[in-house]
């Protein structure tokens, strides 16, 4: 492999018709030395001085044209060796990233865990009262990259009356500013007398539902256009070519 990488410049020195040397051996080893120098922080060149005109010869071999780029092999090694895909930062495609990130979330959830079980147990001493009180502590398993959908996912369950604190959680905001919030817009500001919002299907009745529900069928239709990062890259590929 370090061959292949490998250059060698030969330096030839001309001679004259009768075949005698132009430049004696000291102008020649003078010559040498200036091509070394200039050379010498260059990565994987070698110098020869030699009688003649001036080539550069590769020592890779050429037997085999077709075998992949060594370089490629030694880096996806290097990402190999430390448990990180290679997709990861230079992705060939959308759902390569997608399993790749979805596998270090995964692997570190153990680690969430323990932090959640070592914050327990520091909150375990504090309680005078275990029988009839019980600590728990929940690190929702949001990160940079699923928090919105997990926001999303969390405000779909609030119709079914499931908490409506953990959208607003899931966006960065701690449970107690959600409540501080809400008490300030709707108690002291009076904004839910103001802003009103749309009507939905957790807000309006079950009449209006019934009598609205065949037009807004007809209206909508078909299924819904998915994000970039839900597309196959078959699908992305389609749609480029249609564009």
């Amino acid at each position: 492999m370090e061959q292949q990488l490998l250059r060698l410049i030969i330096q030839e020195m001309p001679i004259d018709k009768n075949g005698d040397l132009i430049f004696d051996v000291d102008e020649a080893r003078e010559l040498h030395k200036n091509a070394v120098n200039m050379l010498g922080k260059a990565i994987g060149i070698n110098v020869l001085t030699t009688f003649a005109d001036v080539k550069v010869e590769d020592l890779s071999d050429h037997s085999n044209e077709s075998a992949a780029d060594q370089l490629e092999k030694v880096e996806r090694t290097v990402y190999n060796e430390a448990g990180v895909s290679q997709m990861q930062f230079n992705t060939s495609g959308n759902l390569a990233l997608e399993k790749s990130i979805a596998n270090d979330e995964a692997t570190m959830m153990d680690l969430v865990l323990q932090f959640q079980e070592y914050a327990k147990s520091l909150l375990k001493i504090f309680n005078k009262n275990p029988k009839r009180l019980e600590y728990n502590v929940q690190i929702l398993p949001t990160t940079v990259y699923n928090y919105k959908d997990l926001s999303k996912l969390y405000k779909e369950q609030t119709q079914i009356g499931f908490s409506k604190l953990l959208p607003q959680v899931a966006l960065g905001q701690s449970p107690s500013m959600v409540l501080a919030t809400a008490i300030f817009e709707n108690q002291i500001m009076e904004l839910d007398k103001v802003f009103t919002p749309p009507q939905m299907s957790s807000t309006i009745s079950k009449t209006q539902q019934s009598g609205g529900a065949s037009g807004s069928a007809g209206e909508q239709g078909g299924r819904p256009e998915l994000s970039p990062d839900e597309k196959s890259d078959k699908t992305i590929a389609n749609e480029e070519s249609k564009g």
